[in-house]
């Protein structure tokens, strides 16, 4: 047998020679298959990577995976700020919301607070508009003004809490938006009650208008309704103090002919027995489909990208 073992190995150098160097044959082992945990700062910049190429579903489990294995690291806040924007660019607003509550919350001294105090405001925003609303030509004015509100009340804590933040300017002019749209929903709710002769109740929408929206572009609606319940009330001398205000500031009104008297057939529509109208819940046809389209001001439905994204850790380190 011990003649036979030279051989052997000169059958074995050369089948290994036949098979290419050894470097291709043995192949080095990655640091997931050695077990080895990727650091924090390597989440954090495949987070950031994501982001930049609007990959945010991989965005949300890099983020979440950084926060879960380093909660205390340096990048964990900054990683709970980034998870607001991802939710929010990746269709998610109720996540969103919630990721910004969950920020406020933990640190609410946070020198970047603002920016989650913002984002609720922004995410709510949107919240109540579905793909509905997002391909059609939808009246907001005629939905479920929740969202509205809840977003108005966001904003407003923002402005006064931080009234120099860099997101004041944006939040202000979404809640002029949000008062146009909130101020028309309640017309059109006192229009509802006229149609059907619920004079009381028209006055009460009316006179809340007046009170509560000032400086809207519904306030002269809110002056015509008002003058037509309390007529229809016998209350003369409130409707004439309406109709006086109403000449005298919006003499231009539809309520008023070019004279300044009352036009009463502009006020009372009888409800629409048009079905599009019906099975839309108002929101298609009806007696109004003639009209032009009511407006409460810019849509801000798409936010500036630098403005809704938060700034990266190392800007936030100065």
């Amino acid at each position: 047998m011990p003649r036979f073992r030279p051989l052997l190995l000169i059958a074995s150098l050369a089948l290994l020679a036949g098979c290419g160097p050894l470097s291709d044959i043995v192949s080095t082992p990655s640091d997931e298959e050695l077990g080895l945990e990727k650091t924090e700062e390597q989440y954090y910049l495949e987070a950031r990577e994501h982001l930049d190429k609007s990959s945010f579903e991989a965005a949300i489990e890099a983020l979440n995976d950084l926060e879960s294995r380093y909660p205390f690291g340096r990048y964990a806040e900054q990683a709970q700020l980034e998870l607001i924007y991802a939710h929010y660019r990746n269709f998610e607003p109720e996540a969103a919301r919630a990721a910004a509550e969950r920020f406020i919350r933990l640190h609410p001294r946070h020198p970047r607070v603002d920016y989650a105090y913002y984002m609720r405001g922004l995410a709510t925003f949107v919240e109540g508009r579905g793909l509905f609303e997002r391909f059609l030509p939808t009246d907001l004015t005629r939905r479920d003004p929740g969202a509205a509100r809840d977003s108005f009340a966001y904003f407003a804590q923002l402005l006064a809490r931080f009234p120099n933040s860099p997101y004041a300017p944006d939040a202000e002019a979404r809640m002029i938006y949000l008062r146009n749209l909130l101020s028309r929903y309640e017309i059109h709710v006192a229009y509802f009650y006229l149609q059907r002769q619920a004079y009381l109740a028209a006055a009460n929408r009316g006179r809340y208008v007046i009170e509560n929206y000032q400086q809207t572009p519904a306030v002269p609606d809110a002056l015509a309704i008002l003058a037509e319940a309390y007529l229809q009330l016998g209350m003369k001398d409130l409707a004439e103090n309406s109709l006086a205000t109403l000449r005298l500031n919006y003499p231009n009104h539809p309520a008023l002919d070019e004279n300044g008297n009352y036009r009463v057939e502009r006020m009372i529509q009888p409800p629409s027995d048009d079905w599009l109208y019906i099975l839309s819940f108002g929101l298609f046809g009806g007696p109004d489909e003639e009209a032009e389209p009511w407006e409460p001001g810019p849509e801000y439905q798409n936010p500036d990208a630098d403005l809704a994204r938060p700034p990266a850790a190392d800007q936030q380190q100065g």
